[in-house]
C-alpha cells in the first residue's frame, strides 16, 4: 500500500497574512523554529516565504524588513499537494519543480507542509539528510 502525504507531513503550518511584514515572518519562524511560513490572502494560500527568501529577496536587496510585506517577496507560483496524495508524487514534484517544500492543502486551507527533510526521514533515515533532519535544533 502506498504511503500518503498525511503520514509524513508536518501538520498545522504557521501562516500569516500577505500584508504582514517580513520582520513578522522572521519572528514567526524564529518562535516556531521553522524555515518557512505559509502566506495567506483572503484566507487562501497565496504563497510561501522561507528564511532564504527573506535574505535573498529582502535583506540582500536592501529592503526594510519592517516595511516590506511578505506578499511582495514570497514565492507565489506554488505546487500544492493534498494530504491524500501519495508520497511518491511529492518526491517527483520536488524533483521536477526543484523545490524543497510543498504546502499541503484541504480545499483552500493549509493543513501541513511536506519538506525534503520530512521525506528523507521517512525514506532514508540513515542518510546524512535524514539524520540532520531528525536531529534536535541546535540553538
Amino acid at each position: 500500500m502506498a504511503q500518503i502525504i498525511r503520514d509524513v507531513m508536518t501538520p498545522d503550518p504557521i501562516s500569516i497574512p500577505a500584508a504582514s511584514s517580513v520582520a513578522d515572518a522572521a519572528r514567526a519562524m524564529r518562535d516556531a523554529d521553522i524555515g518557512d511560513v505559509i502566506v495567506l490572502k483572503d484566507s487562501r494560500v497565496y504563497g510561501i516565504i522561507t528564511d532564504r527568501d527573506i535574505v535573498v529577496r529582502g535583506v540582500a536587496e536592501g529592503l526594510d524588513p519592517a516595511a516590506t510585506k511578505v506578499g511582495d517577496i514570497c514565492s507565489q507560483e506554488l505546487t500544492l499537494v493534498l494530504p491524500t496524495d501519495e508520497v511518491e508524487q511529492a518526491v517527483l514534484l520536488m524533483r521536477d519543480k526543484a523545490v524543497r517544500r510543498l504546502p499541503v492543502v484541504e480545499g483552500s486551507k493549509p493543513v501541513g507542509v511536506v519538506s525534503i527533510g520530512d521525506l528523507a526521514i521517512e525514506r532514508d533515515p540513515h542518510s546524512a539528510l535524514g539524520k540532520m533532519s531528525a536531529a534536535p535544533p541546535n540553538r
